[in-house]
């Protein structure tokens, strides 16, 4: 009984041990993912939110000023009020579900064919994503370009429907609809890919059950099948549209030339943050910008998250 019992005791000792090293395993594995993370997400962020209750001009030590960054931002800036904040909200509301939308139904398009044109064809449509700042500098700029040599306006002008070159990329008019097009152009970006993959996974014998049961067409295997049973990847894709919608800036500067953009036209939230952080350098404003931004998409997120998580 005592041999037992010691042998009782030898492996339980072992156990005690063995969950310990494995939690000293598991601590050492995920510790380089912490520490970027925090160094790399959570610094960045908490040191914004405290410049952003300070007067920062980047060469003098900050000056605590509470809220008067937020109150000047949303009272005494007009600029931010009457056309910052409505173009970002106009080129969000436009880009991210005309995008989101459009990457669900190419994917869905392209699940239908063989793997050897899907292949090309979803590669040729997610290159864009990865260059759209060259694309825009050496193809946009180009079809846009405000001459008579532009392809848009030899077009136009070769064909009669204008008498004199459109200076597209410096007008007010015209210059937030370019950037749209351009973004949905490149918005197939890793949120379609995404998608692509949701679909191909999908079990197909839960379409054919669905049609034993009375599916008649397409449209209803998308609704009762195809989306149910790939929330996770429209979650995915739908968060990934809202933050780079909300982050894109450099498309108006690219295509104007200029920041901010002629009469603020195409400016959106980022590039106000640019504009005070490193154009004027009032860091502390800019900083009450940037948490106001980071605020805007952490509630849109939520919004989303609720919608589209699955119901136990």
């Amino acid at each position: 009984m005592e041999e037992h019992a010691a042998i009782s005791r030898a492996k339980k000792e072992d156990n005690h041990i063995g969950g310990i090293r494995s939690k000293i395993a598991n601590i050492v594995m995920i510790l380089p993912y912490i520490l970027s993370f925090s160094v790399f997400i959570i610094l960045p962020v908490a040191l914004a939110i405290i410049l952003s209750f300070t007067n920062f001009n980047s060469m003098t030590f900050p000056s605590f000023v509470g809220l008067s960054n937020y109150v000047n931002l949303f009272t005494t800036d007009s600029v931010f009020m009457q056309k910052i904040l409505p173009n970002t909200l106009l080129f969000a509301v436009v880009c991210g579900p005309v995008g989101y939308i459009l990457s669900f139904l190419l994917a869905w398009m392209l699940a239908q064919i063989p793997k050897g044109p899907r292949t090309v064809i979803a590669l040729a449509i997610y290159s864009p994503s990865l260059t759209a700042g060259v694309a825009m500098q050496v193809v946009w700029v180009a079809i846009f370009s405000g001459d008579a040599n532009g392809y848009l306006n030899a077009f136009l002008l070769n064909n009669g429907f204008i008498n004199d070159a459109i200076q597209w990329l410096q007008s007010e008019q015209f210059l937030m609809p370019i950037m749209m097009i351009v973004t949905i152009w490149s918005s197939m970006g890793i949120g379609f890919l995404a998608m692509l993959s949701g679909i191909l996974n999908i079990d197909q014998e839960l379409y054919e059950a669905a049609y034993v049961d009375g599916l008649k067409n397409r449209f209803q295997e998308i609704i009762y099948v195809t989306v149910p049973s790939m929330k996770p990847q429209l979650l995915f894709g739908a968060v990934m549209s809202v933050v780079s919608t909300f982050q894109a800036g450099a498309i108006g500067v690219q295509l104007s030339g200029a920041n901010p953009t002629p009469n603020y036209a195409g400016s959106l939230i980022v590039n106000h943050i640019e504009d005070y952080g490193y154009i004027r350098y009032e860091m502390g404003y800019a900083s009450a910008i940037s948490v106001v931004l980071l605020l805007f998409v952490y509630l849109i997120s939520k919004v989303i998250r609720r919608v589209l998580t699955p119901k136990e």
